[in-house]
């Protein structure tokens, strides 16, 4: 059964379709069947991997009402060992008709269920809210990412996420765990970063990755070509992160 892992942060610019995009490529290429769900109403993640939001017949949101099957709504993406469960604009108005409907945490779960046989990993990108959307992702996943800057503010977001991932476990999941907190768009060489990161790490000592993702240009070059980075430029210093920390992924889930 495959594993089902969210990348989730409820605030904005922190790196998380970057890097559910870029994990879920580098799995890949370690010889894992993976499968990427776009939850975000933007479909950045859709269009970081070559699929035209625009060319959609179904998406997410028809999975999430009951308006298609899996299978009707997956595409294959010329990357190794990668599919798409892409997602438009349309998501934004099924988080509110999520709301109205019985048990409408559980409705992702219920969709994903019969997909956990055919993949190895299924990677979800959360929207950066912690809306309806976000609890469905974190009632269907086994384990968290949650993808951070060094900043002070991202510290005191962090805890109100711990205790919403707290909460939904005690009340709707409890198998969900916390994977890691993967630190992005680092730079060692400021005084700001490396203070937020010795925090991380005092607070939450084995939760930290010990990959680090850094500044790159090229990270943020590669979703303008539709491509994953290491489609991208393999020798980046974005690739190689990525890459070894989709390899700490595995160790540590």
């Amino acid at each position: 059964m495959g594993k089902i892992i969210a990348l989730a942060n409820q605030k904005g610019g922190v790196g998380k379709t970057t890097s559910a995009v870029n994990l879920a490529a580098g799995l890949g290429l370690l010889n894992k069947k993976v499968l990427l769900v776009d939850l975000d109403p933007q479909g950045s993640a859709t269009s970081s991997v070559g699929i035209s939001k625009k060319s959609l017949r179904f998406s997410v949101a028809d999975l999430l009402i009951g308006g298609c099957r899996p299978d009707s709504a997956i595409r294959q993406t010329e990357f190794e060992g990668l599919d798409l469960l892409p997602a438009n604009i349309m998501l934004a108005a099924t988080e509110f008709d999520l709301i109205e409907k019985e048990n409408a945490e559980s409705h992702l779960r219920k969709a994903l269920s019969t997909l956990r046989d055919e993949y190895d990993f299924i990677i979800l990108d959360c929207p950066p809210s912690l809306g309806m959307l976000t609890v469905n992702a974190m009632v269907a996943c086994d384990h968290v990412i949650i993808p951070m800057q060094c900043e002070f503010f991202a510290l005191e977001g962090l805890v109100q996420l711990m205790t919403t991932i707290g909460q939904l476990k005690r009340r709707y999941n409890p198998r969900l765990a916390i994977a890691g907190i993967l630190v992005t768009m680092y730079n060692g060489r400021l005084a700001l970063d490396t203070d937020v990161l010795a925090e991380l790490k005092k607070h939450y000592p084995d939760r930290v990755f010990d990959t680090k993702i850094s500044r790159n240009p090229r990270l943020s070059e590669a979703p303008g070509f539709g491509v994953p980075i290491y489609y991208h430029d393999k020798s980046s210093l974005g690739a190689r992160e990525y890459l070894r920390a989709a390899k700490e992924l595995l160790n540590r889930v």
